[in-house]
């Protein structure tokens, strides 16, 4: 999936009054709400994904599929099988392959980030933490994986502060990792930790 690094973007998949509270609202929603895929973040692999099946992907599937039948310690097939399913927003196939991948090589940090990213669509926020954490535990440079924790923690399971830990441990390895929308994740952090303070 190649570079494990923000490299300086992170791509979308975001109390002095009412005002201030509802920009910084708006700010954090937009900054941090899509959690995104292993790989470097502006790679187009990270797009949205496209709910359903097109022949395209169903033929990858298909031979994604019959390299695993083949061979089912393969793991670059397993993992391209993940990634079919999870651009096709199939996410218990999506989880299936990966975990597929991971018990034959179960030090993959990219695969366990995936892996969280289908986790919390599927609905398992913990779950999505662990992963993440595997992650780090592999590779303490892993930059993604430091992101989509603190959106799971600060949207999923409304904890700022484990949130603002986890934006924080990425920022210490890249001080300037920056959202989609342009914003730098510094940005992001300085607006939580105001709101803490007012």
């Amino acid at each position: 999936m190649g570079d494990k690094k923000i490299a300086g973007y992170v791509k979308s998949e975001n109390v002095i009054g009412f005002v201030v509270a509802s920009l910084l609202v708006g700010f954090v929603a937009g900054v941090a709400f899509g959690i995104y895929k292993s790989g470097t973040i502006a790679d187009p692999h990270q797009s949205e994904p496209s709910a359903g099946m097109d022949i395209e992907r169903q033929q990858a599937i298909d031979v994604l599929k019959a390299q695993t039948e083949k061979n089912p310690q393969d793991i670059a097939a397993w993992v391209g099988l993940g990634h079919q399913y999870f651009d096709a927003n199939f996410t218990d196939e999506a989880i299936a392959a990966y975990e597929k991948a991971l018990a034959i090589e179960p030090e993959n940090a990219d695969v366990w980030t995936d892996l969280g990213v289908m986790y919390r669509r599927s609905g398992n926020p913990e779950k999505a933490v662990d992963a993440f954490d595997r992650a780090m535990n592999i590779d303490s440079t892993h930059e993604i994986s430091r992101f989509n924790k603190g959106i799971v923690l600060f949207h999923d399971l409304k904890d700022e502060k484990g949130a603002l830990t986890a934006w924080e441990s990425l920022l210490a390895i890249n001080p300037k990792a920056k959202s989609p929308g342009g914003q730098t994740v510094r940005e992001l952090v300085d607006h939580l930790k105001q709101k803490h303070q007012d």
